[in-house]
């Protein structure tokens, strides 16, 4: 039985990531638009995408990966991207590195294993007694620590909960006190609180909360009806959430027959399985369902045979998240092997794959991109200055040109001007230069660099 206790106080009469701009794939009516979801042009390998979205949700999907190949800058993790928020909001997406799988202390197998079971998710509901509401005040007590008298521990807090119909004044002890401090919860925040766990879940903010930054918490309702209720819960994890839980129980158990419990490095199969059984036995009861989501491996050409031949097995079983690959190169040797493969890929991998290209961005899409990411930063860019960076774009390349924005952006305003212009960014590129130019530079130089 939960040693959580929540007493309510009765009153007496007398408180940027670089792709988190991506929110579909611009599809309207059917139809890709030129500008739209963050996205801007690559209208075929998005309308390519979008057709791989509907057949994954008709379920026509199963054995088959996705692989996008095109030069660097062009997209391709965007498009992964694109793809999980078409799927649903909740969709999991899992990015990695091929070459992460060779630096880790893990088994490159395993490694591989945890990515694809962190890419599916498991939807629980169930009915719980919390308490919910915006918090109108919120006061927290503190203690001496028993190990440091120059410290203090919080003790409880006493919070003040409202909704449209009811209030509520609690007093909670210090593990929820604890939630609250490392949730960051203020006043004006719609929080919910497990009567029986004890969690605390901060839903957003509420409408006499104050707004500081649209990205920190989003605008809800305020709830309504009593403080304290029964409440439909959903809670989100992933299959390798619950395979991590069973095997720290293990080592629980293992703690208290020998005395020692063992680091969870690598988990083992008899794990895995008992986790398969409980979500099928869950979903089967109608407590849960699956949520399939996607698994982006970028530089797929650095995966080894080893590595490939395991992913081929994985997309044929029965709990398999969406694959999707993405390279910038041609032909390669497959890693492991003296063999050359379109892509660095084996043929095998390769005819399960649908393949979609991106390609370099035109001068007009290049525009539009600084555009826009000049706003998102809130820089202000003359008409001089955009067609220089464009210009750079098309030259050197959209990464080069995106990278000036910012150090044009603080010599603007060291200099005391409102926007950014070309003499600005005429002085940045004396300063940064671009890979075409840094290997010109050793070219020039190749005498005196060391061999």
């Amino acid at each position: 039985m939960s040693t959580i206790k929540i007493e309510e106080v009765k009153p007496r009469v007398e408180r940027f990531a670089a792709h988190s701009h991506i929110r579909g794939l611009g599809v309207r009516d059917g139809k890709v638009e030129f500008i739209a979801d963050g996205f801007v042009g690559q209208t075929e390998a998005r309308e390519a995408a979008y057709i791989v979205v509907k057949m994954i949700k008709e379920g026509k999907f199963a054995g088959k990966g996705v692989l996008i190949v095109g030069p660097p800058g062009t997209g391709k993790t965007a498009l992964a991207l694109g793809i999980a928020r078409e799927l649903g909001s909740e969709t999991p997406f899992v990015a990695i590195s091929a070459g992460e799988i060779y630096s880790l202390e893990v088994k490159k197998s395993e490694f591989l294993m945890r990515a694809l079971r962190r890419a599916i998710g498991i939807r629980v509901r169930e009915w719980r007694k919390v308490y919910e509401g915006e918090v109108r005040s919120i006061e927290f007590r503190y203690g001496r620590h028993p190990y440091n008298p120059y410290l203090q521990r919080v003790l409880g807090a006493t919070i003040k909960l409202r909704t449209r119909d009811d209030e509520k004044t609690l007093r909670v002890p210090a593990e929820i006190a604890q939630q609250l401090i490392e949730l960051e919860v203020e006043e004006g925040d719609i929080i919910m609180i497990d009567e029986e766990t004890g969690t605390v879940t901060v839903a957003g903010r509420g409408e006499s909360g104050e707004q500081y930054d649209i990205a920190v918490r989003r605008r809800i309702e305020l709830p309504r009806g009593p403080v304290y209720k029964e409440k439909e819960i959903v809670r989100f994890f992933t299959l390798h959430d619950v395979d991590m839980s069973l095997a720290r129980q293990r080592g629980i158990i293992s703690a208290m027959i020998f005395g020692f419990a063992e680091e969870v490095r690598e988990i083992p199969d008899e794990v895995r399985r008992q986790t398969d059984e409980i979500v099928k036995k869950t979903i089967e009861e109608g407590k849960a369902e699956l949520v399939p989501g996607v698994l982006f491996i970028d530089d797929a050409h650095l995966l080894d045979i080893e590595a490939f031949s395991f992913l081929t097995r994985a997309m044929e079983t029965e709990f398999a998240p969406i694959i999707i690959m993405a390279t910038n190169r041609g032909f390669a040797k497959i890693r492991g092997t003296d063999i050359e493969a379109p892509h660095g890929i084996p043929q095998d991998m390769l005819d399960r794959l649908v393949i979609i290209r991106t390609r370099p961005y035109t001068a007009e899409e290049i525009r539009e991109i600084i555009n826009i990411k000049a706003r998102e930063q809130n820089i202000s860019l003359t008409e001089d200055a955009l067609k220089l960076l464009t210009s750079v774009g098309v030259e050197h390349s959209l990464r080069y040109a995106l990278q000036l924005l910012i150090p044009a952006y603080i010599l603007a305003k060291e200099r005391g001007k409102s926007a950014v212009g070309p003499e600005e960014i005429e002085y940045v590129r004396k300063h940064f230069i671009s890979v075409k130019e840094s290997v010109e530079y050793v070219k020039s130089l190749e005498e005196k660099f060391l061999k």
